[in-house]
């Protein structure tokens, strides 16, 4: 069974850091793409930031120079180091993994909320 949990959000003030992380299970972790997803209340779901099973990592504009990926395979784990946070940046953040062979984000997990207050 594939599980991917989140943990590591909370409240901050604008301008804060949070480190979010993801423990993933149930499949070959290190063979994924994993990304960070959010998702604000009323919008849509929006990429923050993906790494391939290689370590190449891509970001969303809205975060270049504040966000940082990273992975550590050997303990199937991904994380997310969120710096000077802005108030529109609160949203339920989401982990996902598209296996090898798969074309899309294939497990997601269940979300940790982020809010970040002026």
């Amino acid at each position: 069974q594939v599980r991917l949990v989140e943990s590591g959000g909370g409240s901050v003030q604008i301008g804060g850091s949070l480190r979010l992380s993801c423990a993933g299970s149930g499949y070959t972790f290190s063979g994924a793409s994993m990304g960070w997803f959010r998702q604000a209340p009323g919008k849509e779901r929006e990429g923050v930031a993906s790494i391939t099973n290689y370590g190449a990592t891509n970001y969303a504009d809205s975060v270049k120079g504040r966000f940082t990926i990273s992975r550590d395979n050997a303990k199937n784990t991904l994380s997310l180091q969120m710096n000077s946070l802005k108030p529109e940046e609160t949203a339920m953040y989401y982990c996902a993994a598209q296996s090898y062979g798969a074309s899309v984000y294939n497990y997601w997990g269940q979300g940790t909320q982020v809010t970040v207050s002026e």
